[in-house]
């Protein structure tokens, strides 16, 4: 990974800049990846099918479906997608690969599901080098937030997860965003191939 770029926003401020950038791109079918709330579907464009993807779906990620035409909700793990080979055109992963029981696992789903030329896009945050304070803050944040934060693990090497998972082509950027957590919670973003 090239050093991190600076940005002058915070962590969410980058992310939201991020899926203005991004999601309005994705045609097709897309697949969002730990939907959450369902906030990415507001930014995807009109046309686009929307798969909204989560385990335990909220009640506001329900309505946000029921919400948007051409919406899906699967009720699923990101490792045993619904869904046959090849079925969608785009994927989203915004801060969900941290929550995932196996990384490895939900990426080679994505693959799989994933249309030849299709493209997973992410926004997610991961581990602080090895042997920096805040990698060791991480550590001690990790049992909290695992157990408080929907499993998240902060210490993940996402990054190196998502270029051994068989993409043709990964483009990816580290972030050091600002905010009293832009040194503790770093932040990459980009695109893979299939």
């Amino acid at each position: 990974m090239s050093a991190p770029y600076r940005t002058s926003g915070t962590a969410p401020q980058e992310q939201a800049r991020w899926r203005r950038r991004t999601l309005g791109a994705l045609s097709g079918t897309v697949l969002d990846v730990g939907a959450g709330s369902g906030t990415s579907g507001r930014f995807l464009a009109p046309g686009a099918e929307w798969l909204a993807l989560e385990p335990a779906p909220s009640a506001r990620l329900v309505r946000a479906v029921e919400a948007r035409p051409r919406s899906r909700l699967l009720q699923s793990v990101a490792e045993e997608l619904p869904l046959t080979d090849g079925d969608v055109d785009a994927a989203v992963c915004s801060t969900a690969l941290c929550s995932v029981a196996d990384p490895d696992g939900a990426l080679a789903e994505i693959l799989r599901v994933l249309r030849p030329g299709g493209r997973l896009v992410f926004f997610e945050h991961v581990a602080a080098p090895a042997g920096s304070g805040a990698r060791l803050f991480q550590g001690l944040a990790a049992p909290f937030t695992r157990r408080f934060d929907r499993g998240c693990d902060p210490r993940r090497d996402t990054a190196s997860a998502i270029r051994r998972a068989g993409f043709s082509r990964v483009d990816l950027r580290a972030l050091r965003t600002a905010g009293v957590f832009g040194g503790l919670a770093p932040v990459i973003e980009g695109e893979a191939i299939r």
